[in-house]
């Protein structure tokens, strides 16, 4: 920001705002945060973000969902106009936002999907393809070990961690194969009736995990042999993450369904979307209210999805990530490099989805909150806590670069200390 003007919700102050998290929010969160320093975010453009004390971040975490930044002008002049215009729809006539919307992501998605089905978050789309499985009678469900799918009920059932699911239990029943084992999902597909199989082109949450070359390709084959419906969960993935408009794109897939959100927002109003073949889409075409939502497919999400897609285009971020993600992750490797075998396992990644895996929690924790002291925002990956996930905007500008090797050189220094510090005690 130019000039930055922080707005009026930045006067409360930090106990102000963990008072009323205790009371009306989230005890847990409150907790987190005053780890943390209690930090709020009041303000976001671009790759930055600022608290309320003025502090200046470099955003390389949101859970994936700013690829375009914060604030993109084109998704924000999209959504005002739309705002003023007609935000809401009554869902009793034709929506143009909607058509608009569908049209551009059916465009950029790989050739026979064709069907868009817009819900309003990543877990929603999820739920969606496995009620498509369910009309088509595939009532088994399979997916891979680490993989992160949503935590709504049946989305839960996909995501394969016990932590989340065992208070919630019984569940929809689902099988767990190892990620990237074509020959265990093709024991598992032999055994049973027609299955729905769900799986990501590069495990997010599971700790940026990247399958063995050409395992999505016979994954695909392997579901077309044995009658199943290929579900392949894009959320985090696609739109330009990795450096390819989808994952599917690097071994030439097309699934069934296509699970697309986060990037689809432009980091302005959140919506998500299952993309289908006519085929698999077959049950709701047949009846459209088998599956609905009063909120999805509002037009002023539409307008966010529509601006989205074509910035993305148009501003060629696909490759930009593709081109800044090589140079991060040189240069992150480079810093850590001193640490490499002891505190840092592995640095692994493609386009802008990076990951570092540290030899526990504890010190994933550490770097965690010694970048957040140096102005660099990370996410640790839910599936997998001893890895430290970057999802960057690919509008880092080269001093955001210098930035962020800055930080990650002296949180290299920070933990060697620390590591020294710890063998000193053995």
């Amino acid at each position: 920001m130019s000039e930055l003007t922080l707005p009026a919700t930045a006067g409360a102050s930090a106990g102000e705002v963990l008072s009323v998290y205790r009371r009306h929010l989230s005890k847990g969160r409150a907790r987190l945060a005053s780890l943390t320093g209690a930090a709020m975010e009041v303000a976001s453009e671009g790759s930055r973000v600022w608290d309320a004390d003025a502090k200046e971040y470099v955003d390389c975490g949101g859970y994936g969902v700013f690829l375009l930044g914060h604030r993109h002008p084109r998704v924000v002049e999209a959504v005002i106009e739309q705002i003023h215009r007609h935000p809401m729809a009554t869902r009793l006539l034709l929506e143009p936002a909607a058509a608009t919307a569908a049209a551009a992501l059916a465009a950029v998605t790989p050739p026979g999907l064709e069907r868009v089905h817009f819900v309003n978050s990543g877990a929603e789309a999820t739920e969606t393809a496995i009620k498509l499985a369910r009309a088509h009678g595939k009532h088994r469900l399979i997916s891979a070990t680490g993989g992160y799918h949503g935590k709504t009920t049946g989305a839960l059932a996909v995501t394969a961690k016990p932590f989340y699911q065992d208070p919630f239990r019984p569940l929809l029943p689902a099988e767990h194969v190892p990620y990237g084992d074509a020959e265990a999902l093709e024991r598992a597909l032999a055994g049973g009736a027609p299955a729905c199989v769900i799986l990501e082109p590069v495990q997010g949450e599971g700790g940026v995990v990247l399958p063995p070359p050409g395992y999505l390709a016979r994954a695909q084959r392997l579901c077309a042999e044995h009658g199943a419906l290929f579900v392949l969960d894009e959320i985090q993935t696609g739109l330009g993450r990795l450096g390819t408009w989808w994952g599917a794109d690097a071994e030439g897939v097309r699934p069934d369904v296509l699970l697309v959100g986060k990037n689809l927002s432009g980091g302005v109003i959140p919506v998500a979307a299952a993309v289908a073949t006519a085929q698999a889409y077959a049950p709701f075409d047949k009846d459209p209210f088998l599956h609905t939502s009063t909120f999805a497919a509002s037009p002023v999400a539409m307008a966010a999805a529509a601006a989205a897609v074509t910035a993305i285009r148009d501003e060629d971020l696909v490759e930009r990530a593709r081109t800044l993600g090589e140079d991060l992750l040189a240069r992150i490797e480079s810093a850590l490099a001193p640490l490499l075998g002891t505190a840092v396992l592995d640095i692994r990644g493609r386009g802008l989805l990076l990951g570092i895996e540290l030899r526990d929690e504890g010190t994933a924790g550490e770097l965690v909150l010694q970048l957040l002291e140096e102005g660099v925002l990370v996410n640790h990956s839910l599936n997998a806590h001893r890895v430290v996930r970057l999802t960057p905007p690919a509008v880092l500008t080269p001093a955001d670069l210098d930035r962020i090797t800055r930080a990650f050189t002296r949180a290299a220094t920070a933990l060697a200390r620390t590591t020294t510090s710890i063998k000193g005690t053995r």
